[in-house]
This record gives structure tokens, C-alpha cells and sequence, in this order.
């Protein structure tokens, strides 16, 4: 038998390493290193889908870091799809709006709320029309009556600073979902209702304070054409919320360690400040169920929780 000769293996040496490198598969995960079990991360999907990524990618990497454990984040398709996620346990850890976290903690017993952004807990939404329609802006719920015999576009059917409250402060100046011009629509996103209103496809519309705001300060909205009239009283809204078999996979006190985390982040650190700046928010603070008592209420009221 002929022996290889040293060469032969000194060429095939890098070739064995990058075959064993490469192997393996799944998820992509961030941070923490080993071969534990892997956090998987989501949320339900507000705005576009590559912003969506860089800013979840950004959080994988500084809770991998943090917790010394592999996180990845995971997308889904819609709403309902982040809260059935979390039910089966596909995602251990997700930013829900404030109806679908209600949604997933009473499909999942034992998940907790566990943090906020220092901005939630005083949320808003905002009214936008198109100015062809000569509404101008008002300070009072009852002015919303101005959008009776509109074609008017929510957000997704289940975001809390879309449809949810939006819902019920035109219900308070009753405005029922029949006095729009034709059935509402449902934009899908944020993003896509500042796009439908400014387009003249529907003349008003109704979105997340945060992003609207932040849509302006980039130039992307076309103040020509659209305008905010109206910025609703304020309620809680975003929150991650944890499902409990993590201290089974992870170990006691896990769920601790993550809420730990997430208050931690600082804007002082330049990797931390980038996630903060991401959210649109200051810090992280720590919240709890009874913070979404009225998100619960409404929704019973208007047939999204049963």
C-alpha cells in the first residue's frame, strides 16, 4: 500500500477544514457560541421586511452576546402567524403590539410580559388624510366624525396602534366601521398605510405614532400629499413577552436573566445604542400583564379577544 506523501496532505488539510466548517444547518443564530439550545426571536412583522431584519438581526447578536446562549430570529408571515408561533413554542421570545401579546399570553399559561420601551407606556396612534381631502387637523376624539363617508385603511387586522384603539376612539365619536365609504381596509402594515393614503387609494388612514414620526424625520413621507390631523390619548402598547418553558431549556431564573438583559441595554454603549436607536426608544423598562388590562378590555369589546 503506498503511503500519501505529505504534501498530498498538507494540500487536502485546508479543504477538510472548510467541509467541516460548513457543515450543519437550520436557523442562522447570533452570539453566545456552543452547541445549547437555540432562543429563537420574533415579532410580529409592523413594517417592511428588510428593516425588520437588520433591526432583529441586530437584537439576535446583543442577546447572544448578553446571555452567553445562541439567539436567532426567525420572521413570520403576519400577525396571527407571530401569535401562533409563540403558542406552539416555534419562538420562545417575541415584540408583540399590545392586543397580540394579550392574544399570545392567554394561548400560552405561564408567558410573561417582561419589557417595555420607556415609549409604550404612553403609545399613540395618528390619524393621516390625504389633503386632497381639505380635513384639517383637530385636537378632540369627536373631530374624527370628519371621517364618516371616507375610504379608510387601518393597519393589520390585529395591530393593537392600526386597528385596535384606532377603532375605538372613532367608536367614541361614533364612527362605526359601516360609516366609512364602502368596508375598511386593512393595509397590512404601517408602512403600506402612509403609501395607500398618499396615493389617493383611501383617504385617510390611521398608524403607529413611531413610525409615522420617524417616516417623516427620513423624508419618506410626502407632505404634499398626506398629513397627520389627529394623535390619539394615549395607552401601553409593544412588549416582548417570554414563554415559561425557557427555564426548562435554558435553566432556572432564564427568564430573569433575559428581562436583566433587555433593561440593561445603554445608550452608552455604541453596539446597545444602535438596538435602542432601532426601536426608536431611549431604554427598555420592565412591564407586567396588568399593564394591558384596557388592551384586553377593548378587544373583548370589539370581538378580537373572545
Amino acid at each position: 500500500m503506498l503511503r500519501p506523501r505529505p504534501l498530498v496532505l498538507l494540500l487536502a488539510l485546508p479543504v477538510l477544514l472548510l467541509a467541516s466548517a460548513c457543515g450543519g444547518g437550520g436557523d442562522s443564530a447570533a452570539g453566545g457560541g456552543g452547541s445549547g439550545p437555540t432562543l429563537t426571536i420574533g415579532a410580529i412583522p409592523d413594517q417592511d421586511p428588510e428593516q425588520l431584519q437588520r433591526l432583529y438581526g441586530t437584537v439576535a447578536d446583543e442577546l447572544g452576546r448578553l446571555l452567553g446562549v445562541p439567539v436567532a430570529y426567525r420572521p413570520v408571515t403576519d400577525y396571527a402567524a407571530a401569535v401562533s408561533a409563540f403558542r406552539t413554542g416555534d419562538l420562545d421570545l417575541v415584540w408583540f403590539g399590545g392586543l397580540t401579546g394579550v392574544q399570545a399570553r392567554l394561548q400560552v399559561d405561564g408567558a410573561r410580559a417582561i419589557a417595555q420601551r420607556d415609549i409604550d407606556a404612553e403609545f399613540h396612534s395618528v390619524f393621516i388624510v390625504n389633503t386632497a381631502t381639505g380635513i384639517e387637523p383637530f385636537d378632540g376624539v369627536a373631530g374624527l366624525g370628519a371621517l364618516a363617508g371616507r375610504r379608510f385603511t387601518f393597519g393589520s387586522e390585529s395591530s393593537t396602534s392600526g386597528r385596535l384603539m384606532p377603532q375605538y376612539f372613532l367608536g367614541q365619536a361614533g364612527v362605526e366601521p359601516g360609516s366609512f365609504a364602502g368596508p375598511p381596509g386593512f393595509s397590512g402594515s404601517h408602512d403600506k398605510t402612509i403609501e395607500l393614503v398618499t396615493s389617493g387609494t383611501f383617504e385617510a388612514g390611521v398608524l403607529n405614532e413611531q413610525v409615522w414620526a420617524s417616516r417623516l424625520a427620513s423624508g419618506d413621507v410626502d407632505t404634499a400629499r398626506v398629513r397627520a390631523v389627529f394623535r390619539t390619548p394615549a395607552y401601553h402598547d409593544y412588549h416582548w413577552v417570554i414563554r415559561p418553558d425557557v427555564e426548562e431549556r435554558f435553566g432556572v431564573g432564564f427568564t430573569d436573566r433575559v428581562t436583566e438583559a433587555l433593561l440593561s441595554l445603554s445608550p452608552d454603549d455604541p453596539a446597545q445604542a444602535q438596538v435602542l436607536e432601532l426601536f426608536g426608544a431611549g431604554r427598555f423598562v420592565a412591564t407586567e400583564a396588568a399593564n394591558y388590562a384596557q388592551i384586553e378590555e377593548v378587544g373583548r369589546e370589539v370581538g378580537l379577544i373572545r
